[in-house]
Order: C-alpha cells, then sequence, then structure tokens
C-alpha cells in the first residue's frame, strides 16, 4: 500500500528513454495478416469482427466519406488493443495519458473539418449560424458555435482519457483493499475479492466499449463535414 496510486499512469523508461512507443507498437504483433488462403480461427475472428465494425460504422457514409475506412478501422484496432494491454498485471496503458489521446484526437477532428470547408464551404458554415436566429443573438450563438467546434477534440480526449485512468485506479484501490483484508477479515476478502474479478470483466468491456465510442464520434465528425 506503500506504492503511489497514480504510479502505473507513470510514462516507464530504460535507462531514461521512454519506451512508450515500443508499448505503443507491441499490440500489432497480435494483429495476423491473412497471407495465407485459408486462415486459422483468430484471423477469422479478426476478419469478422473489422467486417461487422467497418460494415456498421460506414453505413452513414457517402462515397467521399468511406475512403476513411481504413483510418477509421485502425484508429479502432489500435485503441481497443492498447485499452486491453493495460489490464495486463504491471503494464502501461498509454491511453491514460492526455497527450497521446489530444494527439489523436485533434489531427482526426482537423482533417474532419478541413474536409467540411473545401467540399461542403457553405453547409459548415451555416453550422455556425442557425436558421431564423434573431439579429441580436447572432454575435453570441456565432462565438457559442465556434467554441463548441474548437472544444470537440477536447471532450473527444478528456472523455477517453477519464474513462480508462478512473477504471485503472478502481482496480487499484479494491486490489489493495482486498490484500490488506486478507488477514483481518478473510469473509470481507472475498466478498472484494469478487467485486475485483466483476470490476475487471467490466473493464475489458469499456476497454471495447471506448475504443468504439472515440472512433464512432470521429466518424460522426466526418459525416457532418462529407
Amino acid at each position: 500500500m506503500n506504492e503511489n496510486l497514480f504510479a502505473s499512469f507513470i510514462i516507464p523508461t530504460i535507462m531514461g528513454i521512454p519506451i512508450v512507443i515500443f508499448i505503443i507498437m507491441f499490440p500489432g504483433i497480435f494483429l495476423h495478416n491473412p497471407y495465407r488462403l485459408i486462415g486459422n480461427r483468430l484471423m477469422s475472428l479478426q476478419q469478422w469482427f473489422i467486417k461487422l465494425v467497418l460494415k456498421q460504422m460506414m453505413a452513414i457514409h457517402n462515397i467521399k466519406g468511406r475512403t476513411w475506412s481504413l483510418m477509421l478501422m485502425s484508429l479502432i484496432l489500435f485503441i481497443g488493443s492498447t485499452n486491453l494491454l493495460g489490464l495486463l498485471p504491471h503494464s502501461f496503458t498509454p491511453t491514460t495519458q492526455l497527450s497521446m489521446n489530444l494527439g489523436m484526437a485533434i489531427p482526426l477532428w482537423a482533417a474532419a473539418v478541413i474536409t467540411g470547408f473545401r467540399h461542403k464551404m457553405k453547409a459548415s458554415l451555416a453550422h455556425f449560424l442557425p436558421q431564423g436566429t434573431p439579429l441580436p443573438l447572432i454575435p453570441m450563438l456565432i462565438i457559442i458555435e465556434t467554441i463548441s467546434l474548437f472544444i470537440q477534440p477536447m471532450a473527444l480526449a478528456v472523455r477517453l482519457t477519464a474513462n480508462i485512468t478512473a477504471g485503472h485506479l478502481l482496480i487499484h484501490l479494491i486490489g489493495g483493499a482486498t490484500m490488506v483484508l486478507t488477514s483481518i477479515s478473510p469473509t470481507v476478502s472475498s466478498i472484494t475479492f469478487t467485486i475485483l474479478i466483476l470490476l475487471t470483466i467490466l473493464e475489458f468491456a469499456v476497454a471495447l466499449i471506448q475504443a468504439y465510442v472515440f472512433t464512432l464520434l470521429v466518424s460522426l465528425y466526418l459525416h457532418d463535414n462529407t
């Protein structure tokens, strides 16, 4: 219990050199390339999952928006695999770092907005001023809509960071309480251990759901601009 509560969120280093890049690249080992005509069960499950998510995500897009399909699928696989990697003992979760999530959210949001201004200039500008707005409210509404536009990537990054960080902190706290209660009250310790197992199962679901939510919101921003 003397361990710092936020020690698991510190970027690991070897000889003073951050190894976060190697940690981010590590999940790619488990994504097999379909170089064989007949794949194994893991490859079949991987392809089925990709087709299912891609079909749901691209259903609302036009031809121009569907050109982002490879980018969006790479994004959801990357976030989901790094989130699951962080649930392993003594591991590091890159998506708990707000800087990294902002590094993913800002370029994707900016690309979607720039695409909208390039191809749908009038429609993109119309979002800043709803039709039928009273004349005295026009300056205020333009400022509010501009702020809401620029806050979108921040909301994306903060949502992902907060959900993943909160789950890890809960697991850490309940795990520490279970170890302390083992010698004090085995009955209460067994109850907290059961809660810990259920919470861990929930975190597996949250890891995948947050990857899907992040990618889905990027997809919706793209849909509004194509």
